[in-house]
């Protein structure tokens, strides 16, 4: 069964099930609505349903077309269904190409909070075909530009100053360097995952900037920011947490501050009421899945390329930094 959205199927969908068909390959396939809010328990039942009706057997497999959240909720359906069956990732966005498509996590999200259901399943094969990101739109993008350069702050400085150089080449979609960048980011998520497929330990750095990021989402409602959005707030106050509790230079927040200036992300999200913002915020890193005892854990940075994972922060200080990055605004 081809799985997609209704951006994804629409755009490639019948190219996808023409190669499937041409292989002789019997085909269903299945949509459903775009957005990060299709990605719950309703939909993953509606999806299990359609399986079911359509006959797929063990033998079967799954192709999930499109980004992050049919590549988590595909992913996580084949893992579940009849107690797991074969599927593949064609990621069509920056973001699915360079981070949720690799590393073998699939998830769905509860109201309680994001990814809290879900299941690490390795696909088996992943398909990146950069010239799709010339049909992105540009917020897309951007997004996933987000995830390009935590890989740089990181694991690897010279990918990070590669990266500031080359903002335009990035930002026109070239094709050469868009190979170059999914790349060496498929290359760093799968040395680190290779290492710990199940996030029992340095794993965990991948989440640089997560932790806020998924609070951030959750508190403003899933799909009024995006995920790259959110996680570009998220990882400016991971590196001022990382300034005061890990000595991380001043100056290299300023570049990696700048360098989301021009891939024009965002820096700060805004809010009527900032101190019950910060509230909320705060209580919902206790519900990550990262957590330990209640008691939220940080990936910080040393310096650029350099970081660690399992950092406490004190909350005192956590409420200090947010008060720079929520501001008073419109929600």
């Amino acid at each position: 069964m081809l799985v997609g959205d209704s951006h994804t199927m629409p755009l490639f969908g019948k190219r996808c099930a023409a190669s499937l068909k041409k292989a002789s390959y019997p085909l269903a396939q299945w949509k459903f609505r775009a957005g990060e809010a299709s990605k719950d328990l309703k939909t993953l039942g509606r999806l299990y349903d359609t399986l079911a009706k359509e006959g797929m057997e063990r033998s079967s497999f799954l192709a999930a077309l499109g980004g992050g959240v049919v590549g988590d909720m595909v992913g996580f359906a084949a893992a579940t269904y009849m107690r797991g069956i074969a599927f593949v990732q064609v990621p069509t966005t920056l973001l699915a190409q360079v981070d949720s498509s690799v590393g073998g996590k699939t998830a769905v999200n509860l109201i309680a909070g994001k990814n809290l259901v879900g299941a690490f399943y390795q696909p088996k094969c992943v398909l990146c075909d950069v010239d799709v990101l010339k049909t992105l739109p540009t917020r897309q993008l951007r997004c996933g530009l987000s995830e390009v350069i935590k890989y740089g702050i990181i694991l690897d400085a010279d990918f990070f100053a590669r990266l500031e150089k080359q903002v335009d080449s990035i930002m026109a979609c070239d094709s050469k360097v868009m190979a170059q960048v999914v790349k060496r980011c498929c290359e760093l998520k799968a040395l680190v995952t290779g290492e710990d497929e199940r996030e029992s330990g340095r794993r965990a750095i991948l989440n640089f900037g997560h932790t806020l990021a998924h609070s951030i989402e959750k508190e403003y409602g899933y799909g009024k920011l995006t995920h790259g959005e959110a996680v570009a707030v998220g990882q400016l106050i991971a590196c001022r947490l990382s300034e005061v509790l890990l000595g991380f230079p001043r100056n290299e927040t300023e570049r990696v501050f700048e360098l989301f200036r021009c891939v024009k992300l965002p820096t700060y999200v805004t809010a009527q009421d900032t101190a019950k913002m910060i509230d909320l915020l705060i209580k919902t890193t206790h519900h990550d899945k990262k957590a330990q005892g209640g008691e939220p854990l940080f990936v910080l940075a040393d310096r650029i390329g350099e970081c660690r994972f399992g950092c406490k922060v004190p909350e005192s200080l956590l409420r200090t930094v947010l008060k720079e990055f929520v501001k008073q605004g419109k929600k």
